[in-house]
């Protein structure tokens, strides 16, 4: 099925060159489609990395194998497969990707556990061990190639190639990141929400960039849904190099250690924003901020209780401010709340203060609110101070329609 390029879309940024990352693409033909789906970062010798990874127990070998490589902290290189998620697949799938990795190693003379696998698509059918050698073949061969050909060669649904970048200044040396994410649907917060790819020349140590992302992970892809369903496949995993120079980050006390993490945190950001604006049929991008709860934690549920539900969602479709579904929501989240103290407001327009309808309430600006691409929800539980930002789109004919034509 050919898929309209989504209406939130981003355009691809010009990205910079990461030293010590080489990127590859070919062709293995893992579904019937004329195009690459075989990406290839080859990494330089001192790649440190990190990674977190879903929690849906059905997962796939390259997230079991994943979790366990990344506990080392050593990287080589990272296969991507786009079109067979290879999950649920026994040894058989648990073989092709050991006969990837063991390819990969004898190629760079380095251990297998330093050759990171992923795979996307669909799920239950193993990993064709031909077409995965034949196209690791190619592409070690290839030519290297631009991020917008290794995001458009990672993708399966996605309407558009995905790709961010950012800087930050350490001990007067500039470290750059730059990183390709691909995900459309089957996206929920649950750790990880898709495939994402992070590459940076900044000298940093494994734990400490283990640390980094996971914090960052906590407030960006943690934040996102789309249909509220955890992948068996979803990984982010971050490489750093060493090519920048600087002196390695150890640990927040280092000197530009804060820099450093809040360029992670801004590129994950961007990185679930466009995963967001690329939601299977979105035609809005929704943010949910939460204030007033008892917790930053107890927030970010209740914005997630909003933000996946279907209701609310196609509400938002529908143009319609229809606050009534919002109070549910929140009354279903699960966590401290009081109908007396609740407000909610659209487009900064509050709707209800302090559990009442307001009496001078004026509709006419939240319909024009909701008629745009970009739609602001606030509602404040007025119990505590804990916040939080949750980012999901509306919910339209579109995904019933890619999704019910997926396999074909």
């Amino acid at each position: 099925m050919e898929l309209e390029i989504s209406p939130l879309a981003k355009p691809f940024p010009d990205m910079p060159q990461i030293a010590g990352v080489t990127l590859r693409v070919a062709r293995a033909g893992y579904k019937d489609w004329g195009r690459c789906d075989l990406t290839y970062a080859e990494l330089a010798e001192g790649t440190v990395v990190a990674g977190v990874f879903t929690k849906n127990v059905c997962c796939s070998s390259e997230v079991e194998l994943g979790r366990e490589q990344a506990k080392a902290g050593k990287a080589r290189a990272l296969i991507v497969n786009a079109g067979n998620s290879n999950a649920f697949t026994g040894y058989r799938g648990r073989e092709a990707v050991e006969q990837i990795m063991g390819q990969v190693a004898a190629h760079l003379g380095c251990a297998p556990s330093e050759v990171f696998v992923s795979s996307t698509g669909v799920i239950g059918v193993p990993l064709p061990k031909d077409k995965a050698r034949a196209g690791v073949e190619a592409v070690l061969d290839a030519e290297p190639c631009s991020w917008e050909d290794a995001a458009r060669t990672i993708s399966t649904t996605d309407t558009f190639p995905k790709g961010a970048m950012t800087q930050a200044m350490i001990g007067g040396k500039t470290v750059t990141l730059a990183a390709i994410i691909k995900g459309s649907g089957m996206i929920a917060p649950d750790m990880a929400t898709m495939l994402g790819y992070i590459f940076t020349d900044a000298a940093v140590s494994p734990a400490f960039l283990q640390q980094a992302l996971s914090a960052a992970n906590l407030r960006t892809f943690s934040c996102i849904t789309v249909d509220s369903d955890t992948s068996t496949s979803d990984t982010v995993l971050a490489f750093a190099t060493a090519k920048a120079g600087n002196d390695p980050l150890t640990g927040e006390d280092s000197p530009g250690a804060d820099a450093f993490t809040a360029a992670l945190l801004d590129i994950c950001r961007q990185l679930s924003h466009l995963v967001v604006r690329d939601g299977e049929g979105a035609q809005k991008f929704i943010t949910v901020d939460v204030t007033g709860a008892v917790s930053d934690e107890s927030a970010r549920k209740i914005g997630l209780a909003i933000a996946n539900s279907p209701l609310i969602k196609t509400a938002i479709a529908g143009e319609d401010a229809n606050w009534g579904r919002v109070v549910m929501a929140v009354g279903k989240a699960g966590e401290p709340a009081d109908r007396d103290r609740l407000s909610i407001g659209f487009g900064g327009v509050w709707a209800a203060k302090d559990g009442q309808p307001l009496a001078d309430y004026n509709e006419a600006p939240v319909a024009e609110h909701l008629k745009g691409r970009e739609i602001d929800i606030s509602v404040d539980i007025g119990l505590g101070d804990g916040r939080a930002t949750v980012w999901t789109c509306d919910l339209t004919h579109g995904y019933i329609a890619i999704n019910a034509d997926y396999r074909s």
